[in-house]
């Protein structure tokens, strides 16, 4: 794979981003301490058991009569390939994700999310990227990146790869650059559908049913489209971060140690697909990116990196009317890296069955999101107790020997 240069309108947009931190008098230095963190967030809500599935679970395939992964079998191309006894991972991650399970740098972390049951995105988005506790007063100039950032002190090097600085990077002591990257558009093919449409031209009443179908189509595909795009809040599509993972990958092994980057697309209510399919494509060109990144940081960078991959929640088990999957609880987590103790499922977990749902709708949340990143920081930058309680109150850090 190659590494994409990184051009000089790119540069000069990226100093312009940075001209706040020029002013702080830390601009371009090396980090002084050797760890990096990137937090890569799912807008949208992603379907993690469709990504990472109980492929033990006769209720899960019962759950799922279309959208369900099948058994792991070597056999088939679009069978699942299995983790252990219990998960499998899609077939789509097979070249970009299975190697590091392989070599035991990527863990994920099952029934882990947050305690907010609103199920809304904008409120759980707001909800992990300030770590506060539910309930209480919202900061929202007090997000929990900036607050990782300040902990750490001066020699640490902070940097937003979205559109405009996150809620979670907001509040910290010194300004902290976003860099946008290019969102990549998509598309109805009307010439397809003026195609179609001319086929039909000499039956009226045909053409009428065929354009009013359009009609309902391209209305339908705008409401969701517009969802999709609010559920995502400006975020960089799955494959414009697969164009730009290496870049995000140079910036990081050169300038940069504690990253956020949001991805979106992710809100699957319709036609999600299984083994192929929408969400298969969108997790193929998201296991590309992060394969990419891997590769841009290099060996020696990647030994002292964390990627914590995550989602505002899960989605519901059993699949829906239209062959996709609506708000649901708990999702999947993932933390990879050169120095992460993977090629396993970590944190606590629960055989799955309609007792074991929550509100017998989704997974429930066995890992609060704030335990669990407490507890990585904790061990990665050598936080005390007492920072780990400034970083994320009201909250006990979950150790979970992830590095």
């Amino acid at each position: 794979m190659t590494i994409p240069p990184l051009h000089r309108r790119d540069l000069l947009k990226g100093t312009a981003a940075m001209a706040p931190m020029v002013v702080a008098g830390r601009a371009f230095a090396a980090p002084q301490a050797g760890s990096r963190l990137l937090v890569v967030f799912l807008r949208g809500a992603y379907d993690a058991v469709n990504i990472i599935s109980p492929s033990g679970s006769d209720f899960y395939r019962q759950s799922r009569p279309t959208i369900a992964l099948a058994r792991p079998d070597p056999a088939d191309p679009h069978a699942p390939l299995p983790l252990d006894a219990d998960w499998a991972l899609h077939p789509a991650l097979k070249d970009t994700i299975l190697p590091l399970w392989q070599a035991r740098q990527i863990a994920f972390v099952p029934f882990a999310g947050t305690d907010d049951m609103s199920r809304s995105h904008f409120e759980t988005q707001d909800t992990i990227e300030l770590g506060q506790p539910v309930g209480g007063h919202r900061d929202y100039g007090s997000g929990f990146m900036a607050r990782l950032a300040d902990i750490l002190g001066t020699g640490e090097r902070p940097i937003a790869f979205t559109d405009q600085l996150p809620l979670c990077f907001r509040g910290g002591e010194d300004p902290i650059p976003n860099l946008a990257l290019a969102n990549v558009g998509k598309p109805i093919d009307q010439r397809q559908a003026a195609l179609i449409q001319s086929m039909y031209a000499g039956h009226p009443e045909l053409a009428r049913s065929v354009s009013e179908g359009f009609a309902v189509r391209d209305t339908v595909y705008r409401t969701l489209d517009q969802e999709m795009k609010a559920a995502s809040r400006g975020a960089v599509s799955p494959k414009g971060f697969a164009l730009s993972a290496q870049r995000i990958g140079t910036l990081m092994r050169d300038r940069f140690n504690l990253a956020f980057v949001d991805v979106g697309g992710w809100d699957t209510h319709v036609n999600q697909g299984g083994a192929t399919g929408y969400l298969a494509d969108r997790i193929g060109e998201l296991g590309r990116g992060l394969a990419g990144f891997v590769q841009a940081i290099g060996p020696e960078a990647w030994r002292t990196t964390t990627v914590v991959v995550v989602s505002e929640f899960g989605r519901t088990f059993r699949e829906n009317g239209d062959r996709g999957t609506d708000h649901g609880h708990g999702s999947i987590y993932w933390v990879l890296g050169g120095d992460v103790s993977g090629g396993r499922m970590a944190g606590e977990q629960v055989a799955l069955s309609a007792a074991t749902l929550n509100q017998n709708r989704d997974l429930p949340v066995l890992t609060d999101y704030r335990a669990l990143i407490g507890g990585l920081v904790g061990r990665q930058f050598g936080l005390s107790g007492e920072r780990l309680a400034t970083l994320f109150p009201g909250t006990r850090a979950s150790d979970l020997k992830l590095v």
